[in-house]
């Protein structure tokens, strides 16, 4: 069995689990989630802890057990604290404004660059070169932080660019004559 599906998901008070036809929905303060669960897994409810058991005869349920684990268990997170990414741009000029769903972003380009939100997914800007990206689903906030890190990555000489708040940019030294 897998080592990450040994332990169980415990369910927090004010979290509604519904398991039907292969389907799992997790219902909390922040909104609702919900997951195709493979038929080579088993969910088995027990009080207020959900375990995850691999079907024998299957032949890749073992692992199947534990990406679901991880996977529930981050959607409990995310419908009850919700998930966070922090992003800092780096540069002279480099400004970041949330507008509604909108991302309105200067990166040193000949054009603004604007970057649509999607549903489920909120930005925040403390100050102008702070971005701070929030939702209940973990994929989805990582995924949107990717996508607007894509519009300028850090560069290696001298650092300028979007970076992830915990990032930490090498950087190469100059070429000498």
């Amino acid at each position: 069995m897998s080592r990450v599906a040994k332990n169980p998901v415990a369910i927090p008070g004010g979290v509604e689990i519904k398991i039907a036809d292969g389907n799992l929905s997790v219902k909390g303060p922040l909104g609702t989630l919900s997951h195709a669960v493979s038929s080579s897994v088993q969910v088995e409810r027990e009080g207020d802890v959900l375990k995850f058991i691999a079907r024998e005869g299957a032949a890749n349920a073992n692992a199947l057990s534990g990406t679901t684990r991880a996977l529930v268990n981050n959607m409990v997170t995310g419908v009850t604290k919700g998930f966070e990414r922090k992003l800092t741009l780096v540069g002279v000029g480099y400004r970041a404004q949330a507008q509604g769903n909108k991302l309105n972003l200067s990166l040193g380009f000949s054009h603004p660059v604007e970057y649509s939100l999607p549903d489920g997914i909120k930005a925040e800007t403390p100050s102008q070169t702070e971005i701070l990206i929030k939702g209940i689903d973990k994929q989805r906030v990582g995924q949107v932080a990717a996508e607007v890190r894509a519009y300028r990555p850090p560069e290696p000489y001298k650092g300028k660019g979007i970076r992830y708040a915990d990032e930490q940019v090498a950087l190469k030294e100059v070429k000498k004559k």
